[in-house]
Order: C-alpha cells, then sequence, then structure tokens
C-alpha cells in the first residue's frame, strides 16, 4: 500500500466530519472517491494533505507515519493535489506557474532538471503551445490543466483530484479523464480522484470508495457500488433505484 488511511477520524467542535475512516490505496491504482455534498470528501483530502491534523487516527504514506506531518514535507515525500476551485496565481504565465510547483516540491534541484521537469509537465498535458499566456486568459478547462501540471511538476508519487470535472463540457470530461489514465499508465502517478459525475468516475476508477456523513459505507468494485442499495439510498433515497 502506497497510502493506509488508519482510523482516521476529524471534528470541527461538535461537528463529526470524518468518523473511523480506514481506506488502502495501493500502488498505481487510481482510487474513485464520491458521496453526498458534506459527506466529508474534501475534508479527508485536506487530512492526507497535512491541511488539517486529525483528531484521531494514523496516516501512513510509503511506510511513513505522516499524521503529524506539515504539508509541504508530506508534499516533499511525494503527495500532491489539486483543488475543487484550481489554485493558480492569475498574472503569471503558465510556465511560471509550474515553475513555482516545480521549485516548491523539490528541495535540492539543479536548474536543468528543474527546466526538464516543468517541459515534461507541460509537453505531457498539452500546454507548451500556451505556455506564455498569463493564467487569467486561459479557459476553464485549460486552467484545470495548469494546476493539474503545478501538482505534477512536484514529481507526486501520489496525486489527489478533488472534483477535476466539475464545471466542464462533455468533450472536455473525455479529454480530461484520458489525461488521468495517461498519467497512471505512462508516470505511473497513483490517483485519488473525488468527483460527483459517478458513471465518469467509475469509468476511470479500479476501485470505488462512497463517503456519507464521514463514514466509509462501501469500497469496492465501481459498477457494484453503483448497485449497492446503500449507495443507491444515500444519493437517491428509498424506493429509488438509478437512471
Amino acid at each position: 500500500m502506497i497510502l493506509e488511511i488508519k482510523d482516521i477520524s476529524k471534528s470541527f467542535g461538535r461537528i463529526q466530519a470524518l468518523s473511523s475512516v480506514n481506506i488502502g490505496v495501493g500502488a498505481g491504482e487510481i482510487l474513485g472517491v464520491a458521496g453526498p455534498n458534506g459527506a466529508g470528501k474534501t475534508t479527508l483530502f485536506n487530512v492526507i494533505a497535512g491541511v488539517y491534523r486529525p483528531s484521531g487516527g494514523r496516516l501512513v504514506f510509503q511506510g511513513r507515519n505522516v499524521t503529524n506531518e506539515k504539508s509541504y514535507r508530506i508534499c516533499h515525500l511525494g503527495l500532491a493535489r489539486t483543488f475543487q476551485v484550481p489554485k493558480i496565481f492569475p498574472t503569471l504565465s503558465v510556465y511560471d506557474n509550474v515553475r513555482v510547483g516545480a521549485t516548491f516540491g523539490n528541495k535540492l534541484v539543479r536548474e536543468r532538471r528543474l527546466r526538464e521537469r516543468i517541459d515534461n509537465a507541460l509537453e505531457l498535458l498539452d500546454l507548451t503551445a500556451v505556455c506564455d499566456t498569463e493564467a487569467l486568459h486561459l479557459d476553464l478547462y485549460t486552467t484545470k490543466l495548469a494546476g493539474l501540471a503545478m501538482s505534477l511538476a512536484t514529481d507526486p508519487k501520489l496525486l489527489m483530484l478533488d472534483e477535476p470535472l466539475a464545471g466542464l463540457a462533455l468533450d472536455e470530461i473525455e479529454k480530461f479523464l484520458k489525461v488521468v489514465r495517461r498519467l497512471n499508465a505512462e508516470k505511473r502517478v497513483t490517483i485519488i480522484m473525488i468527483e460527483h459525475i459517478l458513471d465518469s468516475l467509475c469509468a476511470v476508477s479500479d476501485r470505488l470508495v462512497i463517503l456519507n456523513f464521514g463514514e466509509v459505507i462501501f469500497s469496492g468494485d465501481p459498477q457494484e457500488g453503483m448497485r449497492d442499495p446503500q449507495v443507491i439510498e444515500c444519493y437517491l433515497g428509498r424506493g429509488k433505484e438509478p437512471v
């Protein structure tokens, strides 16, 4: 396992956002994470990435206990993420945005290696043609790719994508899913992906985890998850069938 989430809980005062969450993520896997709004998905990402400290439990990344590590140290160990709303620097060029990721993610890297890493990320995501464009002039799809390139330039072993398909057109969704598959196959990056578009998430994921009220209610084959009674109930209510 590249990541072990062991009995992780997180509370905010009286609000229990996560409750004894146990998830193992295999190296090279694409793990889909879904659940209704407020299920605790982004909170889980924030705990894994070191933004929040868990109220209980343990996180083990590549065999190392990272439960109380700072977020930048977790990044240096090889874990990167994107955000629901892309976090980029609007007045910087796409190239310089990716350079920020490459520089931040590597404590000691020579300038030549740095340029190679930036160029590789831009080429892999088909961003070379817009590398000199200020980020504020990008459309939503390209902005998401630029944010992904920033994360990819940190040279992650595990990449967490938080609702990357939100707001995209159907053809852009298909293109983004191809990017995810390519990163997983060519770069051998393990991927955890949160998404509300279940058919797209199931199409790209090796395994599916469903959260509801901060608890795991399903973990297994994506197609089985779509037929699971608890999953159907939490999304559609009692007595309903998925469309």
